[in-house]
């Protein structure tokens, strides 16, 4: 089991590594296979050494080899992220569907959380690869039926596609991104039809306290799929806990 859990962690920091190229590239349109890694600031190609997750950037001290300018802490970050989700699930729920659908679906939340937080866009390469990943994840034995995994697709989808279209009437303006929309449909397609209500459900619990009052007054656009993000998270991982609570607030 303990090899199982640093093999994770391992394969964590190349994800990681992989979300960070995501997070640059995806937002400009640029491919994700040329050029190879470069320095942001004097365009210089990374070589291998330069390149090893967490290690690289320690051993650089945080500076490109060649003009010394800082590189962002944000590598080694999303790189340790990676690593500590991985490893969690794989401690916490062994070689199981489960497991894998924690660290795919953590796999495609962290550079949408980022992006989205950056620039207000969320890749469609990463909503639709989750989505085709969570359907074909859902034939596997052990984790949600291909039933569950379409209905959830369909009810992320749907639901905030209706509330999208409702908040437009009202305030005169898209008040939902086509991003968001998608994003749900493959939390809904990993983590089934009550999780992505669930999702939504503490998302906008979340984005309204946040943002709420000062998106209202100036009209401030707000990055919605940093919290369907963490509602996603926090249904995957507490969902049966929520709604126990819930209901049994309700049954009072």
């Amino acid at each position: 089991m303990s090899q199982f859990v640093v093999f994770a962690g391992l394969t964590g920091l190349i994800v990681g590594s992989f979300s960070n190229v995501l997070i640059a590239r995806l937002p400009e349109g640029e491919s994700l296979v040329r050029p190879l890694s470069r320095c942001s600031v004097c365009g210089t190609n990374l070589v291998w050494r330069d390149n090893i997750p967490v290690v690289s950037w320690l051993l650089l001290r945080g500076r490109c080899r060649m003009c010394d300018s800082r590189i962002s802490w944000q590598y080694p970050a999303v790189e340790l992220a990676c690593a500590a989700i991985w490893a969690a699930a794989a401690w916490s729920w062994g070689p199981s569907v489960r497991s894998l659908s924690a660290v795919l679906l953590a796999s495609a939340l962290l550079p949408i959380a980022i992006t989205d937080a950056r620039h207000y866009i969320i890749p469609d390469r990463l909503s639709i690869g989750g989505l085709v990943a969570g359907l074909t994840l859902a034939f596997l034995p052990g984790g949600q039926t291909p039933v569950s995994a379409v209905l959830g697709a369909a009810a992320g989808f749907g639901v905030l596609y209706v509330v999208g279209w409702l908040g437009e009437i009202i305030f005169h303006r898209p008040a939902m991104g086509g991003g968001d929309i998608k994003m749900l449909a493959m939390i809904g397609a990993l983590i089934g039809p009550v999780g992505a209500l669930l999702t939504l459900f503490i998302g906008a619990l979340l984005g309204a306290a946040c943002f709420g009052p000062r998106a209202l007054r100036t009209g401030q656009l707000v990055p919605f799929g940093v919290f369907l993000a963490l509602g996603a998270a926090l249904a995957f991982l507490f969902g049966d806990l929520i709604l126990e609570w819930y209901f049994g607030l309700l049954s009072r």
